[in-house]
């Protein structure tokens, strides 16, 4: 602590305004403003963590989804068993059409799906409505 004080008061004297003598007696400029010295700071403390367990990747899931109001109609199923991924997803298309892709996923063959369209779930007729349009009023194209 001792030398910490001493560094203080160091820069607080090598800080100070000398006092001049100008033509109206002393003139005594103000010091400018000092800064605490830095604090002593310690070195950061490294902790050795030990790395956790990586457990082994296994699970399973599956839902779906059938909503007769929207026509929202899909589901999917998939399984995992360590680094080798399988699984199945289908949906019902705007045009009523099937799609289903069946995909596998591991650390040789990368990922690969294959899709299969089947036809038409329900006989779907598109919905237009078409109004005519408004007359504004008869122009004659030539005067």
């Amino acid at each position: 602590m001792k030398y910490l004080i001493v560094i203080v008061a160091f820069v607080a004297f090598a800080n100070a305004s000398p006092i001049e003598y100008g033509h109206y007696g002393p003139v005594v400029h103000a010091a400018p403003v000092l800064h605490h010295a830095p604090a002593l700071v310690h070195a950061p403390v490294h902790k050795v963590i030990a790395a956790e367990p990586v457990s082994y990747p296994k699970y399973s899931f599956n839902y779906g989804i059938k909503d007769p109001h929207t026509g929202d109609i899909k589901s999917q199923a998939e399984e995992r068993d360590g680094d080798v991924v399988k699984g199945q997803y289908s949906l019902v298309e705007p045009d009523g059409s099937v799609r289903t892709v069946d995909y596998t996923a591991d650390d040789h063959n990368g990922f690969n799906a294959v899709v299969h369209k089947s036809g038409p779930a329900k006989v779907v007729a598109p919905v237009a409505h078409y109004a005519p349009a408004p007359v504004l009023g008869h122009y004659p194209l030539h005067p």
